[in-house]
Protein backbone atom coordinates (compact mmCIF):
# COMPACT_ATOMS: atom_id res chain seq x y z
CA UNK A 1 0.00 0.00 0.00
CA UNK A 2 1.18 3.29 -0.75
CA UNK A 3 2.00 5.57 2.43
CA UNK A 4 2.51 9.28 2.72
CA UNK A 5 3.70 11.36 5.24
CA UNK A 6 2.35 14.93 5.20
CA UNK A 7 4.34 17.55 7.44
CA UNK A 8 2.20 21.00 7.54
CA UNK A 9 4.04 24.22 9.56
CA UNK A 10 1.40 26.19 10.44
CA UNK A 11 1.48 29.78 11.60
CA UNK A 12 -0.39 29.44 14.97
CA UNK A 13 1.15 28.10 17.72
CA UNK A 14 -0.18 30.08 20.65
CA UNK A 15 -4.06 29.25 20.34
CA UNK A 16 -5.40 25.82 21.58
CA UNK A 17 -8.70 26.47 20.67
CA UNK A 18 -7.00 27.17 16.58
CA UNK A 19 -5.08 24.19 16.84
CA UNK A 20 -7.33 21.99 17.88
CA UNK A 21 -9.70 23.15 15.46
CA UNK A 22 -6.90 22.38 12.58
CA UNK A 23 -6.26 18.74 14.32
CA UNK A 24 -9.70 18.28 13.64
CA UNK A 25 -10.12 19.33 9.83
CA UNK A 26 -7.16 16.62 9.72
CA UNK A 27 -8.40 13.93 11.35
CA UNK A 28 -12.25 14.44 9.64
CA UNK A 29 -10.65 12.68 6.62
CA UNK A 30 -10.86 8.53 6.51
CA UNK A 31 -8.10 6.32 6.08
CA UNK A 32 -5.92 9.22 7.57
CA UNK A 33 -3.76 9.20 11.22
CA UNK A 34 -2.49 12.05 12.37
CA UNK A 35 0.46 10.88 14.78
CA UNK A 36 2.06 14.09 16.27
CA UNK A 37 1.32 17.97 16.83
CA UNK A 38 4.03 19.89 17.91
CA UNK A 39 3.16 23.78 18.88
CA UNK A 40 5.82 26.58 19.85
CA UNK A 41 4.46 29.63 21.73
CA UNK A 42 7.27 32.19 20.45
CA UNK A 43 7.50 30.87 16.89
CA UNK A 44 3.58 31.08 17.04
CA UNK A 45 4.20 27.97 14.42
CA UNK A 46 2.37 24.47 14.98
CA UNK A 47 3.70 21.44 13.12
CA UNK A 48 1.34 18.12 12.02
CA UNK A 49 2.65 14.94 11.14
CA UNK A 50 0.11 13.13 9.44
CA UNK A 51 0.23 9.90 7.21
CA UNK A 52 -2.46 7.56 4.96
CA UNK A 53 -2.56 6.66 1.62
CA UNK A 54 -2.11 9.78 -1.53
CA UNK A 55 -6.23 10.65 -1.72
CA UNK A 56 -6.80 10.89 1.82
CA UNK A 57 -3.43 12.15 2.14
CA UNK A 58 -4.45 15.17 -0.63
CA UNK A 59 -8.06 15.37 0.75
CA UNK A 60 -6.72 15.75 4.75
CA UNK A 61 -4.51 18.59 3.08
CA UNK A 62 -7.18 20.40 1.55
CA UNK A 63 -9.29 20.34 5.00
CA UNK A 64 -6.17 21.95 6.83
CA UNK A 65 -5.79 24.60 4.37
CA UNK A 66 -9.69 25.03 4.16
CA UNK A 67 -9.76 25.39 8.70
CA UNK A 68 -6.68 27.81 8.77
CA UNK A 69 -7.66 29.95 5.73
CA UNK A 70 -11.41 30.57 7.94
CA UNK A 71 -9.20 30.84 11.22
CA UNK A 72 -5.85 32.46 10.91
CA UNK A 73 -5.33 36.17 9.73
CA UNK A 74 -1.63 36.94 8.68
CA UNK A 75 -2.24 40.62 9.19
CA UNK A 76 -2.06 39.65 13.06
CA UNK A 77 0.44 37.17 13.17
CA UNK A 78 4.17 37.94 14.79
CA UNK A 79 6.48 34.76 15.78
CA UNK A 80 10.10 34.26 15.55
CA UNK A 81 9.88 31.61 13.08
CA UNK A 82 10.40 32.81 9.10
CA UNK A 83 6.88 32.46 7.50
CA UNK A 84 5.47 33.31 4.77
CA UNK A 85 1.67 32.34 5.17
CA UNK A 86 -1.48 30.67 7.34
CA UNK A 87 0.03 27.16 6.18
CA UNK A 88 3.51 28.30 5.81
CA UNK A 89 4.68 25.46 4.13
CA UNK A 90 3.27 22.29 3.03
CA UNK A 91 5.47 18.82 2.26
CA UNK A 92 4.79 15.55 1.12
CA UNK A 93 7.36 12.44 2.02
CA UNK A 94 6.82 9.08 0.23
CA UNK A 95 7.12 6.67 3.03
CA UNK A 96 6.14 3.52 0.89
CA UNK A 97 4.78 2.17 -2.38
CA UNK A 98 5.21 5.10 -3.99
CA UNK A 99 7.83 7.28 -5.92
CA UNK A 100 8.75 10.84 -5.35
CA UNK A 101 7.73 11.45 -8.94
CA UNK A 102 3.99 10.59 -7.75
CA UNK A 103 4.78 12.42 -4.92
CA UNK A 104 4.77 15.62 -6.68
CA UNK A 105 2.00 15.31 -8.91
CA UNK A 106 0.10 15.07 -5.25
CA UNK A 107 1.39 18.65 -4.35
CA UNK A 108 0.51 19.84 -7.76
CA UNK A 109 -3.00 18.98 -7.84
CA UNK A 110 -3.93 20.30 -4.29
CA UNK A 111 -1.82 23.33 -5.68
CA UNK A 112 -4.67 23.56 -8.44
CA UNK A 113 -7.81 23.30 -6.21
CA UNK A 114 -6.27 25.35 -2.96
CA UNK A 115 -6.44 27.90 -6.13
CA UNK A 116 -9.38 27.44 -7.64
CA UNK A 117 -11.57 26.55 -4.35
CA UNK A 118 -10.13 28.80 -1.61
CA UNK A 119 -7.91 31.47 -4.02
CA UNK A 120 -4.64 30.44 -1.74
CA UNK A 121 -1.75 30.77 -3.82
CA UNK A 122 1.25 28.66 -3.87
CA UNK A 123 4.65 28.76 -4.86
CA UNK A 124 6.41 25.09 -5.29
CA UNK A 125 9.84 24.00 -3.82
CA UNK A 126 12.28 21.02 -3.20
CA UNK A 127 11.12 18.54 -5.93
CA UNK A 128 8.08 20.21 -7.05
CA UNK A 129 10.36 23.47 -7.28
CA UNK A 130 10.38 25.18 -11.08
CA UNK A 131 13.76 26.79 -10.23
CA UNK A 132 16.73 25.52 -8.71
CA UNK A 133 16.58 29.02 -6.32
CA UNK A 134 13.04 27.58 -5.46
CA UNK A 135 14.47 24.47 -4.08
CA UNK A 136 15.27 26.07 -1.15
CA UNK A 137 12.71 27.52 1.55
CA UNK A 138 14.93 29.97 2.80
CA UNK A 139 14.72 31.32 -0.62
CA UNK A 140 10.86 31.45 -0.99
CA UNK A 141 10.62 33.15 2.81
CA UNK A 142 13.25 35.96 1.96
CA UNK A 143 11.03 39.03 3.17
CA UNK A 144 8.94 37.10 4.45
CA UNK A 145 5.24 38.10 4.91
CA UNK A 146 5.72 41.93 5.54
CA UNK A 147 7.26 41.99 2.46
CA UNK A 148 4.66 40.15 0.15
CA UNK A 149 3.38 42.72 -2.28
CA UNK A 150 6.76 43.62 -3.43
CA UNK A 151 7.78 39.98 -3.35
CA UNK A 152 5.26 38.84 -5.61
CA UNK A 153 5.83 41.05 -8.49
CA UNK A 154 10.05 40.11 -8.62
CA UNK A 155 8.70 36.60 -7.98
CA UNK A 156 5.74 35.42 -9.44
CA UNK A 157 3.94 32.79 -7.99
CA UNK A 158 3.44 28.96 -9.21
CA UNK A 159 0.02 28.59 -9.02
CA UNK A 160 -2.90 31.32 -8.05
CA UNK A 161 -3.85 34.75 -8.45
CA UNK A 162 -3.36 36.41 -5.06
CA UNK A 163 -6.78 36.39 -3.54
CA UNK A 164 -6.07 36.00 -0.50
CA UNK A 165 -2.73 37.31 0.01
CA UNK A 166 -2.99 39.47 2.72
CA UNK A 167 -5.60 37.05 4.84
CA UNK A 168 -3.87 34.08 3.94
CA UNK A 169 -0.56 35.07 2.63
CA UNK A 170 1.62 32.38 -0.13
CA UNK A 171 1.65 28.66 0.95
CA UNK A 172 4.77 26.63 -0.25
CA UNK A 173 3.93 22.57 -1.16
CA UNK A 174 6.49 20.25 -2.37
CA UNK A 175 7.67 16.66 -2.51
CA UNK A 176 10.81 16.04 -0.63
CA UNK A 177 12.52 13.27 1.10
CA UNK A 178 12.13 12.34 5.33
CA UNK A 179 13.46 15.45 7.26
CA UNK A 180 14.36 15.61 10.57
CA UNK A 181 14.04 19.32 12.43
CA UNK A 182 16.54 19.14 15.44
CA UNK A 183 17.73 22.06 17.84
CA UNK A 184 20.49 22.15 20.28
CA UNK A 185 19.99 23.98 23.14
CA UNK A 186 23.56 26.03 24.50
CA UNK A 187 24.71 27.27 27.83
CA UNK A 188 25.46 30.58 26.55
CA UNK A 189 22.81 33.36 26.29
CA UNK A 190 24.76 35.30 23.41
CA UNK A 191 22.92 34.42 19.94
CA UNK A 192 25.56 35.52 18.24
CA UNK A 193 27.68 31.87 19.33
CA UNK A 194 24.72 30.14 17.72
CA UNK A 195 24.87 32.20 14.66
CA UNK A 196 28.52 31.43 14.47
CA UNK A 197 27.96 27.35 15.26
CA UNK A 198 24.97 27.48 12.49
CA UNK A 199 27.59 28.89 9.99
CA UNK A 200 29.91 26.51 10.70
CA UNK A 201 27.97 23.07 10.56
CA UNK A 202 25.25 23.89 7.85
CA UNK A 203 25.88 22.61 4.34
CA UNK A 204 25.98 26.24 3.29
CA UNK A 205 28.29 27.48 5.15
CA UNK A 206 28.95 31.04 5.35
CA UNK A 207 29.89 33.98 2.60
CA UNK A 208 33.10 34.24 4.51
CA UNK A 209 34.46 30.64 5.05
CA UNK A 210 32.38 28.73 2.11
CA UNK A 211 30.84 25.59 2.37
CA UNK A 212 29.81 24.29 5.68
CA UNK A 213 31.21 21.04 7.68
CA UNK A 214 27.64 18.92 6.93
CA UNK A 215 25.94 17.95 3.94
CA UNK A 216 22.16 17.51 4.12
CA UNK A 217 22.39 20.05 7.06
CA UNK A 218 20.71 23.76 7.10
CA UNK A 219 20.60 25.63 10.24
CA UNK A 220 20.19 28.97 11.99
CA UNK A 221 20.87 30.57 15.53
CA UNK A 222 18.38 31.79 17.73
CA UNK A 223 16.96 32.75 21.11
CA UNK A 224 13.87 31.25 22.37
CA UNK A 225 11.95 33.03 24.65
CA UNK A 226 9.34 29.97 26.02
CA UNK A 227 12.31 28.20 27.34
CA UNK A 228 14.82 30.97 27.78
CA UNK A 229 17.50 29.39 25.45
CA UNK A 230 19.63 30.15 22.77
CA UNK A 231 19.74 27.15 19.97
CA UNK A 232 21.43 26.44 16.83
CA UNK A 233 18.04 24.99 14.78
CA UNK A 234 19.02 22.84 12.54
CA UNK A 235 16.98 20.75 9.13
CA UNK A 236 18.51 17.30 8.65
CA UNK A 237 17.28 16.62 5.09
CA UNK A 238 19.55 13.98 4.13
CA UNK A 239 20.09 11.23 6.97
CA UNK A 240 21.98 9.15 4.99
CA UNK A 241 24.61 11.59 4.93
CA UNK A 242 24.06 13.32 8.12
CA UNK A 243 21.35 12.26 10.95
CA UNK A 244 21.29 13.53 14.82
CA UNK A 245 24.46 12.23 15.51
CA UNK A 246 26.50 13.54 13.53
CA UNK A 247 24.90 17.05 14.32
CA UNK A 248 25.16 16.86 17.73
CA UNK A 249 29.07 16.09 17.56
CA UNK A 250 30.04 18.51 15.25
CA UNK A 251 27.72 21.32 17.19
CA UNK A 252 29.53 19.76 21.05
CA UNK A 253 32.47 20.26 19.01
CA UNK A 254 31.89 23.77 17.70
CA UNK A 255 30.37 24.86 21.01
CA UNK A 256 33.77 24.04 22.92
CA UNK A 257 35.76 26.02 20.71
CA UNK A 258 33.63 28.87 21.59
CA UNK A 259 33.59 28.41 25.13
CA UNK A 260 30.58 26.70 25.62
CA UNK A 261 28.61 23.68 25.74
CA UNK A 262 25.45 21.49 24.06
CA UNK A 263 23.14 21.27 27.67
CA UNK A 264 20.69 19.53 25.65
CA UNK A 265 18.67 19.34 22.61
CA UNK A 266 15.36 19.58 21.37
CA UNK A 267 13.24 17.15 18.25
CA UNK A 268 11.03 19.07 16.36
CA UNK A 269 7.85 16.27 15.11
CA UNK A 270 9.08 12.64 14.62
CA UNK A 271 12.05 11.11 13.89
CA UNK A 272 12.80 7.78 12.24
CA UNK A 273 14.14 4.56 14.59
CA UNK A 274 17.53 4.17 12.73
CA UNK A 275 18.28 7.82 14.13
CA UNK A 276 18.28 6.68 17.79
CA UNK A 277 19.65 2.96 16.95
CA UNK A 278 22.99 4.79 15.47
CA UNK A 279 22.83 7.49 17.88
CA UNK A 280 22.25 4.98 20.74
CA UNK A 281 25.46 2.55 19.58
CA UNK A 282 27.59 5.43 19.55
CA UNK A 283 26.53 6.35 23.11
CA UNK A 284 25.80 3.06 24.82
CA UNK A 285 27.99 3.44 27.68
CA UNK A 286 25.62 5.76 28.96
CA UNK A 287 22.38 3.61 29.72
CA UNK A 288 21.33 -0.07 28.89
CA UNK A 289 19.19 -0.31 25.91
CA UNK A 290 19.96 1.87 22.21
CA UNK A 291 16.97 4.07 22.42
CA UNK A 292 17.67 4.91 26.08
CA UNK A 293 20.87 5.41 25.65
CA UNK A 294 20.20 7.55 22.47
CA UNK A 295 17.55 10.49 24.55
CA UNK A 296 20.58 10.55 27.51
CA UNK A 297 23.35 11.28 25.28
CA UNK A 298 21.92 13.47 22.95
CA UNK A 299 20.00 15.87 25.89
CA UNK A 300 16.61 14.95 24.78
CA UNK A 301 14.81 15.27 27.70
CA UNK A 302 16.04 18.32 28.59
CA UNK A 303 12.96 20.65 27.88
CA UNK A 304 9.94 18.66 28.19
CA UNK A 305 10.34 14.43 28.80
CA UNK A 306 11.02 12.58 25.62
CA UNK A 307 8.93 9.38 24.97
CA UNK A 308 9.97 7.24 22.15
CA UNK A 309 6.41 5.63 21.84
CA UNK A 310 5.49 9.51 20.76
CA UNK A 311 8.27 10.36 18.94
CA UNK A 312 9.59 7.62 16.60
CA UNK A 313 7.73 6.89 13.18
CA UNK A 314 7.53 3.17 13.81
CA UNK A 315 6.68 2.95 16.71
CA UNK A 316 3.80 5.15 16.21
CA UNK A 317 3.05 3.38 12.46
Amino acid sequence: MALIECVPNVSEGQNPEIINALAEAIQSVQDVKLLHIDSGYAANRTVFTFVGNPDSIAEAAFALYAKSLELIDMRKHKGTHPRLGAVDVCPFIPLSGISINHTIDIGVRLAHRLHGELGISTYYYAANALSMEKQSLAYIRKGEYESIASKVKEEPVDMGDLENLEKFGITTIGARRLMVAFNLNLETKDVFIAKKIAGVIRESGTKNSGAGLLKGVKSIGWYIKDFDKVQVSCNLYNLEQNGLLEVYLAAESEAKKLGTTVTGTELIGLAPLSEFTKAGRHFASLHKGEIEAAIQGLGLNEIENFDPKKRIIEYLL
